[in-house]
């Protein structure tokens, strides 16, 4: 079956969710309380989960696609303003490589079956995929090119995910809840639902 071309709506859309993400990855600097022991509770996944289940698979994975193109083209707009393609050497740029499988993933899984239960698991198999491809890359990164800290194992870079696990686990279930939300409220018969569910 031929795949339609993304529409202005489309777009529009797609843009929202790069900004938001652009939003999310900085928030602590407009809300420094979102410091928790030295954490930086940063919304970037939360974004990016909810692209996916809300823009569908295609969109969801293009607007994360877009979004990692302006931040390596300059734009300041991953965590603590970062932009440029240095960024790429930095270890945790798998993170950002992940939004865009993890969109994809979690938006097939809520097309295959819109109930509450599915934008959960969706938003919880996408937090899987964030920390496996974002933890593997992290070690590759120590492990091939950049300065390793002493004494570095898998063990040791999969424990520091412990720190940020809980936080991810509780606002993964949030943006499936929001997400299946907004499918039965706000944009259940709004023309952007209605232009999706018409491919």
């Amino acid at each position: 079956m031929k795949k339609k071309k993304f529409t202005a709506l489309d777009l529009t859309m797609g843009s929202l969710f790069v900004a938001l993400t652009a939003v999310g990855a900085n928030i602590t600097s407009i809300a420094p309380f979102m410091v928790i022991g030295g954490v930086p509770i940063t919304l970037q996944t939360f974004i990016a989960i909810l692209a996916g289940i809300v823009l569908g698979s295609r969109l969801g994975a293009f607007s994360m696609f877009v979004y990692m193109v302006l931040g390596l083209a300059g734009a300041p707009i991953f965590a603590q303003f970062k932009g440029g393609a240095g960024v790429m050497l930095s270890p945790t740029f798998g993170f950002i490589v992940s939004f865009i499988l993890l969109a994809y993933v979690a938006g097939k899984m809520v097309e295959a079956k819109r109930s509450f239960p599915m934008y959960v698991s969706a938003a919880l198999v996408g937090m899987v995929i964030n920390y496996i491809v974002g933890t593997n890359w992290m070690y590759a990164a120590y492990l091939f090119w950049f300065e390793a800290p002493e004494g570095l194992t898998y063990q040791m870079v999969w424990a520091w995910m412990a720190v940020p696990l809980p936080k991810d686990i509780i606002l993964s279930v949030l943006a499936g809840y929001l997400g299946y939300r907004l499918e039965t409220g706000a944009l259940a018969h709004t023309k952007f639902r209605k232009q999706q569910q018409a491919v």
